[in-house]
């Protein structure tokens, strides 16, 4: 696995660990109740915090990526691998 790939592996991570934790914790003005005049119901009651939200993406996506990337380059997973656990042939 080259670096550029290894690094398109951590985005792709990082990016659903990011838009999962975007939801998580957050109240909106119409669970409270509250709609100020102008905005949607749906619109976040308080600040999100975003710098510690994606403080927090990254430590995830770091403890999912090292181990992933560990298991993928030691070679114990292969293409033909894949290939047996889908039901394809293995071409030889």
């Amino acid at each position: 696995m080259s670096v550029f790939s290894a690094i398109v592996v951590f985005m792709m991570i990082w990016a659903m660990v990011f838009l999962i934790g975007l939801q998580i914790g957050q109240d909106t003005q119409g669970d409270r109740g509250r709609v100020t005049q102008g905005s949607h119901a749906s619109t976040p009651a308080n600040p999100i915090g975003v710098w510690r939200r994606i403080a927090w993406a990254t430590g995830i996506t770091l403890v999912l990526w090292v181990p992933l990337i560990w298991f993928i380059t030691s070679g114990n997973l292969t293409i033909d691998d894949l290939r047996r656990w889908t039901g394809r042939e293995v071409v030889n």
